[in-house]
């Protein structure tokens, strides 16, 4: 089943200072939203294969358009994650068939690679929901100048038979991180952890 997209909208944000302080390099933060309508809305489903499916679909081309709007190569992408607003005719579960089974692999792959797991949040709601989709350093989650996050939302989605799903990607953590813990220079980027 081909995903039915009613619209696909992109967000980029440059953070320039922070803190009253000024960033030596702007960082970049890109949210890729597709508003999609649900199969399974109204009714209860044992098998969410369309679901999965779309997620498959969705990972690389919402990755995609996200890298070509932050204007960097994909390999220079340093945090990620991922998220769906589950309009309220759907179930949660709904959301879960979308980012979970396959939507890292080419998520992944319009990066050029991404060892860590790609986190996740999801919720229902109506339109104009918002959504803080977390992030963290791609090749190793416990990076902590990477742990943000990035609120999503569409104002007129989802509608009661849609789904909002959201990548996030950025060229930076967090500014001027001074919280100490595992920094990105001291990764080793084998295992996706540290």
């Amino acid at each position: 089943m081909a995903v039915q997209i009613r619209k696909i909208v992109t967000v980029v944000e440059e953070i320039r200072s922070e803190g009253k302080k000024d960033l030596d390099t702007p960082i970049k933060r890109c949210a890729v939203m597709a508003v999609i309508k649900n199969p399974y809305a109204g009714r209860y489903a044992e098998d969410l294969s369309a679901l999965v499916d779309t997620g498959e679909e969705l990972g690389g081309k919402l990755t995609e358009i996200g890298v070509k709007a932050l204007g960097v190569p994909g390999n220079q992408v340093e945090s990620y994650g991922k998220g769906a607003i589950i309009g309220t005719e759907g179930e949660l579960e709904n959301g879960a068939a979308i980012l979970h089974p396959k939507m890292g692999k080419p998520f992944r792959a319009a990066l050029g690679g991404g060892k860590a797991i790609i986190p996740s949040s999801k919720k229902m709601g109506g339109p104009g929901t918002a959504l803080d989709v977390p992030l963290h350093f791609k090749d190793a989650c416990f990076v902590r100048s990477h742990y943000d996050a990035m609120e999503c939302r569409v104002a007129d989605a989802p509608l009661a038979d849609e789904i909002v799903v959201a990548v996030v990607i950025t060229t930076g953590g967090r500014p001027h991180p001074r919280i100490g813990g595992l920094q990105k220079s001291e990764a080793k980027c084998e295992d996706g952890q540290r």
